[in-house]
């Protein structure tokens, strides 16, 4: 199912445009290194093909887990004797650049320099880090992304009609098609694994088909065998097929519906009411079900303002701490950052203090209850200030006892007004005593 040409080639439209540097390669005679960097499945080793494929050249894969510098310097070698003696270019791909060390990058800088070869790396890691700077700096790099959902449908129904696939001899049930969407995680070649693994165990559908399965010849009538051939069912690839096939359980998730928002709903609850085990029920609930980390990550963060607070206010850390973990190395080992602080979180005393505070406030100045800022607290650093009277009489509070200075600070409007109320929750309970004091003192009596 490898595409022949950059047409077929599924996603990654950011760098397949007109006059995008893999257009140019594929157009242009003129030899050109680049490197490849995205998670895997998401088309490198095809886009290498492809540009082999489409310009004529001739394809050398190398791998960096088993290759060393002689076989990077043989294959160089051969490319120089095919380019020298019949002039056609050579394409050379190494897989997993990465693991080359610097004397096996080494042995490619000349061949890059001299354009002995189309170089193409590939890489599931940053480059810079990975990626010593001469070939870097010699070479184009272009960022690959995960395929979306609609990129993987794309992938499975050719997959299954096209003949160079399963040519129509299965047929996808919609259930199965969304499950195998969902365990591909945004990986082609993980799909299509498991496409094949299911058709391996489809059995004959029951009752009528759903019409002709798209790849199938069609026979002439009258013949006897041809109609037996139509008649016989199609076998019918299910969810419980897909389940059997990769032993993974589907789990029934739409994430535009009723089960994205139950789910997650269920999950800030079980937080809020501290009971960890079904709060990490649902988190793998949502992880299995392909729900996008950065999502989860996102109300981990909210909830640990919202509803932990000043009761804990290490949570917020460990929650912000978590989304960018799961920003930096994903899934799957981004689920243990996630489950560390969903952990932290519902085990955190719980305070909705800091919601409830400036959801007053909020409330206040859209009431209009707003007035003029204090003259001693308004800036006085501009030429014309001191004329009019802007920072007279402000006292700066570390010139005073415990840096504490009794003066009005809020406008008059809402001079009496009291936003935040601690409770006596947790790490919250001194916090509540030492304003109760501060708000006395700046009040006063």
């Amino acid at each position: 199912m490898r595409p022949r040409n950059l047409d077929e080639v599924i996603g990654q439209r950011h760098l397949l445009g007109p006059g995008t540097p893999l257009r140019r390669l594929v157009e242009s005679e003129a030899p050109m290194s680049l490197f490849l960097w995205g998670p895997p499945g998401t088309g490198k080793t095809t886009l290498a093909y492809v540009v082999s494929n489409v310009t004529k050249r001739r394809f050398v894969e190398v791998s960096a887990v088993s290759a060393g510098v002689k076989d990077v310097r043989a294959a160089i070698d051969n490319a120089r004797r095919e380019l020298g003696m019949s002039g056609r270019q050579t394409v050379l791909f190494v897989d997993e650049v990465h693991r080359f060390n610097k004397a096996q990058q080494d042995a490619l800088l000349p061949a890059v320099e001299n354009r002995w070869v189309t170089f193409i790396g590939a890489t599931t890691e940053n480059p810079f880090f990975s990626v010593i700077s001469p070939l870097l700096s010699r070479s184009l790099l272009l960022t690959l992304e995960s395929l979306s959902d609609d990129d993987i449908r794309v992938v499975l129904e050719r997959a299954v009609s096209d003949p160079r696939g399963l040519g129509g001899r299965v047929t996808l049930a919609p259930e199965a098609m969304e499950h195998l969407v969902r365990l591909a995680g945004g990986d082609a070649r993980r799909s299509l694994t498991y496409l094949e693994a299911a058709a391996l165990l489809a059995e004959p559908s029951e009752g009528p088909s759903d019409g002709p399965s798209e790849g199938l010849l069609e026979l002439p009538e009258g013949d006897d065998d041809a109609s037996a051939a139509q008649e016989e069912p199609v076998p019918r690839i299910t969810v419980e097929g897909v389940e059997k096939a990769v032993d993974k359980a589907a789990v029934r998730y739409d994430r535009q519906g009723d089960q994205h928002y139950d789910v997650i709903s269920a999950f800030i609850k079980s937080m809020r009411g501290s009971d960890a085990d079904a709060a990490l029920h649902y988190l793998a609930r949502m992880i299995e079900a392909g729900e996008d980390p950065r999502f989860i990550a996102r109300r981990i963060v909210i909830f640990a303002s919202e509803d932990v607070g000043m009761a804990d206010p290490t949570c917020l850390q460990t929650a912000v701490a978590a989304a960018q973990a799961v920003q930096l190395i994903g899934l799957p080992e981004g689920q243990i950052n996630l489950a560390h602080a969903v952990i932290h979180c519902a085990m955190a005393p719980k305070s909705n203090a800091v919601v409830k505070a400036i959801g007053a406030a909020i409330g206040d100045v859209r009431r209009g209850l707003i007035g003029q800022v204090p003259g001693h607290l308004r800036d006085a650093h501009y030429p014309g200030a001191a004329k009019l009277g802007h920072g007279d009489g402000y006292k700066y509070p570390h010139d005073f006892d415990h840096g504490l200075v009794r003066q009005e600070y809020a406008p008059e409007q809402v001079r009496e007004r009291r936003y935040y109320e601690p409770t006596r929750h947790g790490a919250e309970a001194p916090v509540a005593e030492r304003w109760a004091k501060i708000r006395d003192f700046l009040r006063g009596p």
